[in-house]
């Protein structure tokens, strides 16, 4: 089989394949019908960091503080903050207009909730609740945080795109354990859940909220500024086949598709009214993440000879094609243009591949022939690719491959499993990540060694998370490269995943619809012409 040619579709054959099922046209300007890039299985956004969540959550839930085009906190639902002179107080106020789904006010008690929970999923939260000595809420309309040592970044963390999001929620949902998922949707965001519409893999529709009250002031820029909602009723139509996702588009039975497989865009930008854009300019860095809590990837020798064995540009071609312009190899563990990014230790992903030489290191770091569960998600394509060309280099350097071909909301359930691979566990997934996620060791879930606490894998790296320690404590930015530096060098040495390269994400859109913030896909300030 050849790597670079999986799942590549001709042209003759895409054009053959648009006889499909019938989608119901798109109607009106008030109404919004949306291509997601899989199922949303999972509804809660800090149980869980795929981005279909992270999506729906941003249309569901309002948060404290926006990002902005340069990467900055800027209020959303606060009216303001205030630092004490040593840094270790942050008073947050509230604006005013602030209402649930289910009409009660939003108070500062839900959004200190909302914090505590979210704070014990995410990466980011986890170092904020590390040095909070206390978060109260003195009154229903301030958030007060004592710290043990100043902590700058409070309001990037607060409000980070990239998942886990810090979704304010109602103080009752809040203070569900926040290893169980919350199934109710109360937010008090621009968009309500319609739960009684929602068909498991094939729609889901959320209908504009009333109450919502933009803020008045900032720049519409990613997250931040008013949040103006144009459309009554936004509908998520869940089509896996690409052929039928490009032809319900074409036929005006869909005005916006999050991401056209690559061997498509050529036909679509040749569509007369069809626009096809790069919103999120960081890319998308890739990964094979491992499962730390059994053999055989407990052992780091058997992860770290792999190494040997992955050719980005294999990966790259299986997702984005040819064009180089689509995507990058050489990529480690902080993304090209990042500013943590380092050369250190990239030898190991840059010299020769000598499959047979992997195989050999494998036998002796102590590779028994273990059965590896392998899980690839089906209905994703750039995530099918990666997997189809992962499962192959296993095979090819002796590993005992299970290949389990499943749909993505069903990895998501599961790579959340603590059992052995053998009792419905898994040892291998594939996932991408957006840039901005990978861009300091802050956000960046991929990099944590903090054991039971740590993101799917669970990886028990000290040294890790002591690198990480130092990067927060430096005292400027050189201080910062030089321990994201250490870090580069103790994961090349420790492998939590291997890094499969960057590829860069197109979107696709009917003409008619025009406002689409860059970052992600958003709902609010986008618009339909009739």
């Amino acid at each position: 089989m050849k790597r670079r040619t999986l799942l590549r579709t001709g042209t003759a054959a895409v054009a053959a394949g648009l006889a499909r099922p019938h989608i119901a046209r798109a109607a009106g300007s008030r109404i919004l019908k949306f291509i997601p890039q899989g199922d949303l299985a999972v509804l809660d956004p800090v149980w869980t960091t795929a981005y279909v969540t992270r999506n729906h959550g941003m249309m569901v839930f309002d948060m404290l503080y926006g990002t902005d085009a340069a990467f900055q906190p800027t209020p959303q639902m606060v009216a303001g903050d205030q630092t004490s002179a040593d840094g270790k107080e942050w008073t947050l106020t509230l604006r005013e207009g602030l209402k649930f789904h289910d009409g009660t006010p939003v108070l500062a008690r839900d959004c200190v909730a909302s914090i505590q929970r979210w704070g014990k999923r995410d990466a980011f939260g986890q170092a904020l609740l590390a040095v909070a000595d206390e978060i109260s809420a003195p009154d229903d309309k301030t958030i007060r945080f004592r710290l043990k040592q100043p902590f700058p970044l409070l309001p990037t963390a607060l409000g980070k795109v990239g998942s886990n999001i810090c979704p304010i929620m109602p103080e009752r949902l809040a203070k569900t354990d926040p290893f169980t998922q919350v199934t109710e949707m109360v937010g008090s965001g621009p968009f309500r859940f319609k739960a009684d519409e929602r068909v498991s893999g094939a729609k889901v529709v959320y209908e504009r909220f009333e109450g919502y009250v933009p803020r008045a002031d900032g720049k519409q820029e990613w997250t931040s500024g008013p949040k103006i909602v144009n459309f009554d009723r936004v509908e998520w139509n869940v089509i896996p086949d690409a052929a039928t996702a490009m032809g319900a588009l074409q036929n005006n039975e869909a005005d916006w598709w999050e991401q056209p497989t690559f061997d498509l865009l050529p036909l679509l930008r040749k569509s007369g009214n069809l626009t096809v854009e790069l919103l999120d300019p960081t890319g998308f860095p890739s990964m094979m993440r491992f499962n730390q809590l059994f053999p055989p990837f407990d052992n780091p020798a058997i992860r770290r000879a792999l190494l040997g064995a992955v050719d980005q540009a294999d990966y790259m071609t299986a997702v984005a094609g040819t064009d180089p312009s689509g995507w990058k190899d050489k990529v480690g563990f902080f993304p090209p243009g990042s500013p943590m990014e380092s050369n250190v230790g990239m030898q190991a992903l840059e010299g020769p591949r000598d499959l047979a030489k992997v195989k050999r290191d494998l036998i002796a770091a102590g590779y028994k022939g273990e059965k590896i569960v392998v899980m690839i998600a089906s209905d994703f394509p750039v995530l099918n690719a990666m997997g189809q060309v992962g499962a192959d280099m296993l095979q090819q350097v002796g590993m005992n491959v299970d290949l389990q071909v499943t749909d993505w909301g069903s990895v998501v359930q599961r790579r959340s499993s603590r059992k052995p691979p053998a009792e419905g566990g898994w040892s291998v997934f594939f996932t991408s990540f957006t840039g901005i996620d990978q861009y300091t060791p802050a956000s960046h879930l991929g990099l944590r060694g903090n054991g039971a606490n740590a993101w799917f894998g669970w990886p028990t790296e000290p040294k890790l998370e002591e690198l990480r320690n130092a990067w927060f404590a430096a005292p400027d930015l050189a201080a910062q490269k030089a321990a994201c530096a250490a870090i580069q060098a103790e994961a090349f040495e420790n492998p939590p995943y291997l890094p499969l390269g960057e590829y860069f994400q197109p979107t696709a859109h009917a003409k008619s619809v025009s406002g689409l913030r860059k970052g992600l896909p958003l709902f609010w300030n986008v618009t339909k012409s009739a």
